[in-house]
């Protein structure tokens, strides 16, 4: 996905979860919900593969979502204890 802008409307995870059940269950193309919801066909697309993902239905190596957030998580951490071990040099 590329930038958004600073226009970009905001969704919740409750909302983005139905639009893409809604894509799931109704037979739908994505444009059309996401044109029917007023949301970006884009980024719905997205929550679509998201969730074939989570469902252990996508692509070898595809991280879930669990997981992606476990590596921010990770990450994060990492980067804290190098600024902390760096901060007693």
């Amino acid at each position: 996905m590329g930038e958004k802008s600073s226009t970009s409307k905001r969704y919740t995870t409750e909302f983005k979860k139905d639009a893409v059940e809604l894509v799931r269950s109704s037979g739908r193309t994505v444009t059309e919900v996401a044109r029917e919801l007023g949301g970006s066909a884009e980024d719905l697309r997205g929550g679509v593969k998201q969730a074939v993902i989570d469902r252990g239905e996508g692509p070898v190596g595809a991280l879930t979502t669990a997981e992606r957030e476990e590596l921010v998580r990770l990450r994060r951490k990492v980067r804290e204890q190098e600024q902390t071990i760096e901060a007693r040099r």
